[in-house]
């Protein structure tokens, strides 16, 4: 059996609020505040000529504008922001990015999957939409009532986002961005969203990993219920394996929620070993079939609250499909449209 190298912690904590932690030369982090479950999001400054390149942003609030403006007065030093590099498309790393271009009039960096998926996630309300959203929860096994229930609240998703600039520039996986006197890789990734950016300093051994690697939590791998059919923990799995190959273990990985850490391979392979076990007891589950809704307790251990009723089916759904791709289990639907998953 391989041997984990035991996690590094440099920092016991984040910064405080107004306050930065320089990580290595000209790489500065800051943590804004968040109103969810996990009540903060990292971002990075790092220098690059008289200004700074900013990458993530936080989520449309007035304390996150706060909070910035703190930190432009503060350790920033007034200096200007460049450009915006947003890792992926949820709103506690893009919300603010239409701020943060306009107030400097600068340009935001996105992979195209992501800016047009933040873009559809702010203005999307279409009769197609709300048809998608109905049936994808139907077929999980929730009530109509439920599921009006579960519209109402996604419905008020847009106020997280600032409305985004109407162009952008696109990042590409393997692309190289001269930042200051650095070069970053950008590595691409998906599961977790549709082409999520990872930066790489090996000069500096940093690794800029967004959700995409996190140390304590694993990130949501959801299906969307415009994409039911979708199969994005395989993306998840294959992403892990790209970034084991493609980042050597000694970088200080850099992720959006937590504290920096050193161990990066043995979380990869934490994070493998997660979904397996959770494979595993999802198909022990159906020797008889069940409905998605009906299989949360099984695949996270716990009761989930209502608030978390959107990310838990989106979840577990990913990991239906999964087996169901590898022919492990079987699906039926039924004549009301709910889908009943057996193992086969």
């Amino acid at each position: 059996m391989q041997e984990m190298v035991a996690y590094e912690n440099p920092w016991a904590a984040g910064p405080p609020p107004g306050e930065m932690t320089a990580v290595a030369p000209g790489v500065l982090w800051a943590r804004l505040p968040l109103r969810l479950a996990i009540d903060h999001v990292n971002v990075w400054a790092l220098r690059d000529g008289d200004g700074w390149t900013i990458v993530d942003t936080g989520m449309h609030a007035p304390a996150t504008e706060e909070a910035w403006e703190g930190l432009f007065a503060g350790p920033l030093e007034g200096r200007p922001v460049i450009r915006v590099i947003v890792t992926h498309l949820h709103p506690d790393h893009v919300g603010m990015a239409g701020w943060l271009t306009k107030r400097f009039e600068c340009e935001l960096w996105m992979t195209e999957l992501e800016y047009l998926a933040a873009r559809d996630a702010t203005v999307r309300r279409d009769e197609v939409f709300e048809s998608s959203f109905r049936e994808f929860f139907r077929a999980a096994g929730f009530t109509q009532d439920e599921v009006a229930q579960l519209q109402n609240s996604f419905a008020s998703f847009g106020r997280y986002y600032h409305p985004l600039p109407e162009d952008y520039r696109r990042i590409c996986d393997g692309e190289q961005i001269t930042i200051g006197e650095h070069e970053w890789s950008v590595i691409i990734g998906s599961g977790h969203s549709p082409e999520h950016a990872c930066l790489l300093n090996p000069a500096l051994g940093l690794l800029i990993s967004g959700d995409q690697v996190l140390q304590r939590i694993s990130s949501n791998v959801s299906v969307l219920p415009n994409q039911p059919a979708a199969n994005p923990l395989q993306n998840w799995l294959d992403s892990l394996d790209k970034l084991r190959s493609a980042v050597n273990d000694e970088v200080l990985v850099l992720p959006s929620h937590d504290v920096p850490f050193r161990g990066l391979h043995r979380r990869l392979h934490e994070l493998r070993a997660h979904h397996q076990v959770a494979l595993a007891r999802l198909r022990d589950a159906l020797d008889k079939p069940r409905r998605t809704a009906e299989l949360f307790e099984v695949m996270f251990g716990r009761k989930i609250p209502a608030r978390l009723t959107y990310l838990a089916t989106g979840e577990a759904q990913s990991h239906l499909n999964y087996l169901l791709a590898a022919g492990l289990v079987s699906r039926h639907v039924d004549g009301d449209g709910v889908a009943w998953f057996q193992r086969c």
